[in-house]
């Protein structure tokens, strides 16, 4: 396998949840293996609610409003669904990838972060990073701070998976269900909310553009 090859892939229209696990579990293993390209695949999934391994009981506040899935990743209770893009990246990390040195998972994680950022610039919004608060946040005019990107990983044998996710014109109320990330003092935002009205398209292209300032 030629080394740090990487593969897009956008699947449209709606991919169920579990299919995805199953999907990211055989990709993993076959990149651990050697025998199969790194990915970085951005996909759509119907309305539920992931739980990750810090994730609090008392944090989904409404477990009848959608299906619940553990996702065996990093965080909290985290919101899919139609118009927010996920994207799912399958990296082996026992090799550099740009400015992401071999076996550095916080450093991999803050490269996802600037991957957001830079993504979001393209679209004239600045976004920021907070300490102890993962993810991308954007400050409205009032000083409110609300998310616009969460992250969420896994790393297994040096290979990454899970991702992240980028809401680009989701139905924000879909959040109240839960306490995003575990955070309540602050909201949730979009592209749309904040007045930029792109396609997903845009939002996959700007990520493919934008990929290579962090990841090389």
């Amino acid at each position: 396998m030629m080394k740090n090859a990487l593969t897009w892939e956008i699947s449209h229209g709606l991919t169920d949840y579990e299919a995805a696990l199953t999907r990211m579990q055989a990709q993993v293993a076959a990149i651990r293996a050697e025998y199969a390209q790194e990915i970085v695949w951005l996909v759509e999934h119907p309305p539920l609610y992931t739980e990750g391994t810090s994730a609090k009981l008392e944090d989904l506040q409404d477990p009848m409003r959608f299906p619940t899935f553990k996702a065996g990743r990093g965080g909290q209770w985290t919101y899919h669904g139609p118009g927010q893009r996920v994207a799912y990246v399958m990296l082996n990390l026992s090799h550099s990838h740009g400015s992401v040195p071999a076996r550095d998972v916080r450093c991999y994680v803050a490269g996802l972060e600037r991957w957001v950022i830079e993504t979001l610039r393209d679209f004239d919004i600045k976004g920021e990073i907070r300490e102890g608060r993962v993810g991308i946040w954007v400050v409205r005019p009032d000083g409110r701070e609300e998310k616009i990107g969460a992250i969420g990983v896994r790393v297994s044998h040096w290979v990454t998976w899970h991702g992240l996710s980028l809401n680009v014109a989701p139905d924000l109320s879909h959040f109240t269900g839960i306490v995003p990330c575990g955070i309540a003092e602050h909201g949730v935002t979009s592209l749309h909310a904040l007045g930029v009205k792109v396609s997903m398209a845009d939002v996959d292209a700007a990520l493919q553009r934008n990929w290579g300032k962090v990841f090389g």
